[in-house]
């Protein structure tokens, strides 16, 4: 499983990637930057692709055993 996790201290919170997201797994989190639910995301890549401060990076999600 693949999640999307965001650089908080460089978003500039414009909301392109809460646009784009495809399961609203993306809100901005007080105007200040993005934030993922990591139970709604899939892993699409469409964040990552769309973000212009490139802050966002769709990883491997670590399974607890």
């Amino acid at each position: 499983m693949k999640k999307a996790v965001v650089n908080q201290a460089d978003c500039v919170a414009c909301g392109v990637c809460e646009k784009v997201c495809p399961r609203q797994a993306i809100t901005i989190f007080h105007g200040i930057y993005a934030k993922i639910n990591e139970e709604l995301c899939v892993g699409c890549k469409k964040c990552e692709k769309a973000c212009p401060a490139s802050v966002i990076q769709v990883v491997q999600k670590e399974v607890a055993s």
